[in-house]
């Protein structure tokens, strides 16, 4: 029996027989294209050669892609666990052919594979073709159908309709017909019952689909309409452990070798059996899936967090982490100690899962902390809601929609604690507040794409921002209009550019363009889409056919370019005096101020920071000039010491930027030497999740500005001590001054506390044998609660009542010694009722409570209301 990681090999070796390239798989977490955050189908890194973006390197491709499906279109998440076959991340073994071979290749290596290396019985195997769509003007695919009847009798050949066999990348772009291929898994004798073709699509564990070949020979347009390539492509696709799960004789992916050891090493944790309770199993599998999305996306470079992505990642580690608290037990940090064995399974083909251990366990146990806390708050939540349902026994859908928007409480764990205690969710309630919100979020980023409208036929788009800010005679390639929010953007693409998109976290340029004609359109952004570089403009031109000269905004540029040379320099400083393991983990640069992100495991104290800082405005006096190879290959790279970032995708040559000894891979634009940079000022250093810390700055003019801000700051501070020469001296005499007299005022409040209490003691007169004393006028609501405070443990058969207004504001009080509260007195639940008189809230203990409102006019009914508790 093969194992996984023979399996992995045996396909990427045999394509590499037939004349393909194998390629490392892309980042999961995808960092240049709007229309993605995860990598979720083998294609997308070679989108933009499926658009045309630019030029195939090989015309022959083929990977092992990681990918993650948990949002959008394929969304997975909630039956992760639940079956034997669905995941969150998975791996996609996939071929590529770009404008080389088509049909019959494809299918006929793939049959060679499956049948002749990994051995699958052809008995057992199925083959769908496209019937062809009418709405669309499309056929049969009758070169599929001819090329499967030399492997297949005719009866295992089945039609398929537009919905499972034409594969479309998004609502337009290429697209084409696919021939799907599926086992069928089960006994002989299950099969000798039922035809494994009637059971192909329709959602049986054991009839699967392994494989898809793609043929993408249409471009569909905006309107609908579909038009032939002028080159046809292939795309497959294979699940990697849908593979496994065939080739070790599994019936479900989870008992293959990919899953088994981390399923062990779950077991030795939580002290519990797989396969004993169904419970514990869905547990188990939800834990061993999950850990593989964390962990690959935190390698990436993307943390969990509250936005985008980031919220994606901590909403499936806060799944794992709940199922582990609610049916193993797990009421500590557990999926931190589960990431060696994801190394021990995985590391070996994904390096970065060794190289990034270290922060994958830190940030993981980090959130593991937040959320087990946020649990516990949760159920105390949980409680407070069933106590104000007590009388329907149903938790309204929008108390639990809070519960799991606000507080990050699942709406599962809801409905579990509510069965237990005999109460049932609205979940109608509850899912109509859930769909508002994601059309919210919809209508939020809802764009709407016009087709491109082509000018000059034009490959690859020429980058020369490096060397000018200014070009002429340029040509226009195309241009579209985008709908967005009630906005109306207008796209243009250039033959060539000095233009910055914006990408690896530096803005874009502005900047305008000229007509030969003298039409003058501003530039407002330039961004990056699948590696084409398109400039956001004020409208389109007159006449797309004219040439132009394109204007960045150099001023804007030079800035921009300075601080991303100070975050190089910022890099250096801070691995030369905090240490080795400090790493990039993000940046976002702008011609205003610029931002770090590293790995770092404390909080930089004063003497560190000002020590960067010094460190860096030597880098920046030095006036190193800057140093550059653009066609470097990554080895040459690797020897000349450069660091690269985890988690971007470089190609096989890499731009490499030196200043004196800092030399890193990067493809952004740079200052021509460090001292055009100035000055350097860091504005903040924070954590922003487990293991990395935020360094905020500003360079040039902004640091002179923010320098001249702070000594105008000292300056006035000085003026209110008269001017004194040791500023710090006098502010330390003025804090050790005011914390004496801060204690001679406690000391005072204490004083007139007692006294107002022993006041309070004597006050009131006696009714059925408890002393009421009432309080109608306005005193300082403090000092009252303490007196009270002091009255309930010194008292027996006493109640206080007040209500007056301070501050313009009503302010109730109710207090009962501790005989009254044993004989069934609630101070919390009187004030609650009598808060409502002045429009209030408020509540507290059985033995005393407060409340405060906006209606001064009811409080004369409050305190009448109040006494009458008082005398039940």
């Amino acid at each position: 029996m093969m194992t996984s990681k023979e399996i992995r090999k045996a396909f990427l070796d045999f394509f590499a027989s037939k004349g393909h390239t194998p390629v490392p798989s892309a980042p999961m977490v995808v960092k240049n294209d709007p229309t993605l955050m995860f990598t979720n189908a083998g294609m997308n890194q070679f989108k933009d050669w499926f658009l045309g973006n630019s030029a195939p390197k090989w015309k022959r491709v083929c990977d092992s892609q990681k990918c993650l499906r948990v949002s959008g279109k394929h969304n997975d998440l909630e039956e992760v666990g639940h079956d034997s076959y669905h995941h969150t991340m998975f791996e996609m073994l996939g071929n590529w052919s770009f404008g080389d071979y088509f049909k019959t290749e494809a299918i006929d290596w793939a049959w060679e594979l499956l049948t002749e290396v990994y051995k699958i019985d052809k008995d057992r195997l199925y083959a769908t073709v496209f019937e062809g769509s009418e709405e669309d003007g499309t056929e049969l695919d009758k070169d599929a159908m001819e090329t499967w009847k030399k492997h297949l009798p005719e009866d295992r050949i089945l039609l398929g309709n537009k919905h499972d066999n034409f594969w479309e990348m998004g609502d337009t772009g290429p697209c084409g017909p696919c021939s799907e291929i599926h086992v069928d898994l089960r006994s002989d004798e299950e099969r000798e019952k039922v035809s494994g073709a009637s059971l192909v699509n329709t959602g049986h564990h054991l009839v699967i689909e392994i494989w898809n070949l793609v043929f993408m020979q249409y471009n569909r347009k905006a309107n609908g309409e579909l038009e032939l390539l002028p080159n046809h492509n292939v795309d497959t696709g294979m699940g990697f452990e849908r593979l496994c799960m065939t080739l070790q004789g599994k019936q479900s992916n989870y008992d293959t070798d990919v899953f088994t050891g981390m399923l062990q090493k779950i077991e030795e944790l939580s002290g519990k059996k797989y396969g004993q309770d169904e419970q514990v199993d869905i547990a188990m599998r939800v834990i061993a899936d999950h850990i593989r999305a964390i962990s690959f996306s935190i390698a990436d470079g993307q943390l969990p967090s509250n936005v985008k992505a980031g919220y994606v990642i901590r909403r499936i580690l806060r799944r794992a982490v709940r199922y582990g608290y609610t049916f193993l037990g797990f009421n500590e940090p557990f999926l931190c100690r589960l990431v060696q064995q994801l190394i021990d399974d995985m590391g070996e083909f994904y390096p970065e899962l060794t190289q990034q251990q270290t922060l994958i366990e830190r940030v993981i146990k980090e959130e593991e902390m937040a959320f087990l806390r946020t649990l516990d708050r949760g159920i105390r939540l949980m409680d407070n809601i069933m106590e104000k349902s007590k009388e329907t026994k149903v938790i309204k859908g929008e108390d639990a929609f809070v519960l799991y928007d606000t507080f990050g409480f699942p709406i599962d764990l809801s409905e579990l604690i509510a069965s237990e205690n005999g109460y049932t969710i609205d979940i109608e309630g509850f899912n109509a507040e859930l769909q508002k919100q994601k059309d919210r979020a919809r209508n939020a980023t809802a764009n709407e794409f016009g087709d491109w409208v082509e000018f000059h036929h034009c490959e690859n788009v020429e980058f020369l921002g490096y060397d000018y800010t200014e070009l002429d005679g340029v040509l226009l390639t195309r241009h579209r209009t985008v709908k967005s929010k009630n906005k109306t953007m207008f796209q243009l693409v250039f033959e060539r550019t000095p233009f910055y998109g914006e990408m690896g976290g530096q803005v874009g340029d502005t900047g305008y363009i000229v007509s030969e004609s003298g039409e003058k359109i501003r530039i407002l952004n330039t961004i990056k889409e699948n590696n084409l570089t398109i400039h956001v403009a004020e409208r389109i031109p007159s006449d797309c056919s004219e040439s132009f000269t394109l204007h960045v905004d150099e001023e804007r540029r030079q800035q921009i370019a300075d601080n991303h040379t100070a975050t190089h320099l910022l890099h250096q400083a801070l691995r030369e005096i905090l240490g080795p393991h400090v790493e990039q983990k993000g940046s976002y640069v702008t011609d205003a101020y610029f931002r770090f992100d590293f790995s770092h495991y404390e909080k930089l104290t004063d003497e560190q920071l000002h020590q960067v800082e010094t460190r860096v405005n030597e880098l920046i006096r030095a006036n190193y000039p800057l140093c550059e190879n653009r066609e470097a290959t990554m080895e040459e790279a690797k020897a000349a010491g450069a660091m690269a970032l985890f988690g971007e995708k470089y190609g096989d040559k890499v731009r490499m930027v030196r200043f004196g000894d800092s030399c890193e891979l990067c493809g952004g634009v740079h200052t021509s030497a460090t001292g055009n940079i100035g000055y350097f000022k860091i504005s903040s250093e924070s954590a922003i999740a487990a293991g990395v810390r935020r360094i905020e700055a500003v360079t040039g003019v902004y640091a002179e500005q923010m320098a001249d801000q702070m000594q105008e700051t000292i300056r006035t501070a000085r003026s209110f001590f008269n001017n004194a020469p040791d500023l710090a001296a006098a502010i330390r005499k003025m804090v050790e001054e005011n914390e004496n007299f801060k204690k001679e005022l406690e000391e005072i409040a204490k004083e007139k506390t007692v006294a107002l209490k022993n006041s309070l003691k004597e006050a009131g007169a006696a009714v059925d044998g408890v002393r009421i004393v009432t309080i109608d006028q306005d005193m300082d609501p403090a000092m009252l609660k303490n007196a009270a405070f002091m009255l309930q443990k010194e008292t027996e058969r006493f109640a206080l009542a007040a209500a007056f207004e301070h501050a313009g504001k009503p302010q109730l009080l109710m207090m009962y010694s501790d005989d009254m509260v044993k004989a069934g007195h609630h101070a919390g639940n009187d004030i609650k009722a009598a808060a409502k008189l002045i429009l209030g809230g408020g509540g507290g203990q059985p033995g005393l409570a407060t409340a405060g409102g906006k209606n001064v006019e009811g409080l004369k009914e409050a305190l009448a209301q109040l006494k009458a508790a008082a005398l039940k």
